[in-house]
């Protein structure tokens, strides 16, 4: 199991109250081990981070992003969070939210190919 700080504890619950339309629509694909019988969490938190989603038997993460990430600030604070979970030995994804609720299918199918990519035991 990843380490966490504690105190994301009890905005990680809100934000599983809280998710956003995009967050529900990809929950309701990925919950439940629909993805190569892999578990996935909602609103986890990582380090000094909640991410939006995780998968720890592929250490993936997905992060969903709605318009204020395409401001310069937000794209900086992205790059620095998403390089400090590469530095954990995770993957991240990133998807705008239109992306999740108008091409759930090609969202899906390049989360299977992550998960899949990343949870191959076959040795070369």
């Amino acid at each position: 199991m990843e380490t966490y700080k504690k105190i994301l504890k009890t905005p990680a619950r809100s934000l599983r109250a809280n998710m956003t339309d995009a967050e529900q629509k990809l929950w309701q694909r990925i919950r439940r081990k629909q993805i190569q019988n892999t578990q996935f969490y909602r609103q986890k938190p990582l380090a000094g981070f909640i991410v939006d989603f995780y998968c720890p038997a592929a250490k993936l993460v997905i992060e969903l992003d709605g318009s204020q990430h395409a401001e310069t600030e937000h794209k900086l604070k992205d790059q620095i969070r998403d390089h400090a979970l590469m530095q954990l030995g995770l993957h991240v994804l990133r998807f705008d939210n239109r992306q999740v609720l108008l091409e759930t299918d090609a969202v899906l199918t390049l989360i299977d190919s992550a998960v899949n990519e990343r949870t191959n035991t076959n040795p070369p």
